[in-house]
């Protein structure tokens, strides 16, 4: 359990504007985002009409976002466009090198993997979008998606050290015998960008992958994420996220609907994002 001490207000990210401050950054009427930083687990979260943080704990809204925008990225699409930046940081480029260029992105049609399919796609890359949900086809190839394919074929524990190489990169939200399958499945010196556990937390890899193919798993924590790598992601993904792109994928409810939100998300029959209107 995250939440330990109650009553408690949840909601781990918000958007909105600086009513009062005794920061220097910030005055009143200034547009500003939180995400992270366990708001909305230790500290009273987002789901408030007004909420006190320390000004270190927001950015900027940047130009060309608005708020309900901001908000449909949140936490989720953040963390996705970290996973982009960390793959860049490893060498991955649109049609970089021989072999396979595809870029595969697990979870997809969840938060974080709707925003990856976009912002790849966006950006030249061939991107494979795996799912366990093929109704929604239409959807993650209106987002940008080259091709599907089923997670069980990446879901089964591996049974051998080194695959073909398939992947010039990947976003895992998956983990699970998932990341560690993905792992034999990299083109050399490729990575991978670790941020979810929807599959267990175990990891029943070798180091066979790191050895023989200089292969990288990188951990992408968005809580804790320094801030000027948060004003970064912000700024690429205001630039680079087809908004249209995120606009259809984002449902609005109000605050009073966010209880029947629990059983469509335990059965998986959520897609993209879900933005709360505290004014409705």
């Amino acid at each position: 359990r995250l939440v330990r001490a109650y009553p408690h207000v949840p909601g781990i990210d918000f958007a909105g504007s600086v009513l009062a401050s005794d920061s220097p950054e910030f005055k009143p009427g200034d547009p500003v985002i939180l995400t992270g930083w366990r708001v909305g687990e230790l500290h009273w979260g987002g789901y408030a009409e007004r909420v006190r943080v320390p000004a270190a704990y927001l950015v900027r809204r940047p130009d060309g976002l608005s708020a309900k925008q901001a908000m449909a990225i949140g936490t989720a699409g953040f963390t996705a466009m970290l996973a982009v930046i960390a793959l860049e940081g490893h060498g991955l480029a649109p049609e970089a090198g021989p072999g396979p260029n595809d870029v595969l992105v697990t979870g997809a049609a969840g938060g974080v993997g709707s925003i990856a399919v976009s912002v790849l796609s966006a950006l030249g890359y061939r991107v494979v979008a795996s799912t366990g949900r093929p109704e929604l086809r239409d959807y993650l190839t209106g987002l940008g998606a080259a091709e599907l394919i089923d997670r069980a074929a990446l879901a089964a524990k591996p049974t051998r050290p080194l695959d073909r190489e398939r992947w010039a990169g990947a976003i895992d939200a998956v983990g699970g015998a998932t990341l560690a399958t993905i792992l034999t499945q990299l083109k050399y010196r490729a990575s991978v960008a670790a941020c979810g556990l929807a599959g267990g937390s175990d990891l029943p890899a070798t180091v066979i992958p790191f050895l023989l193919r200089g292969v990288n798993l990188v951990g992408i924590d968005s809580v804790m994420c320094p801030r000027d790598e948060r004003l970064e992601a912000w700024r690429r993904l205001a630039r680079e996220l087809p908004l249209e792109k995120l606009d259809a994928a984002t449902e609005t409810v109000s605050l009073g609907e966010v209880p029947t939100l629990a059983p469509r998300i335990l059965k998986g029959a959520v897609r993209g994002r879900i933005v709360i209107d505290l004014s409705r």
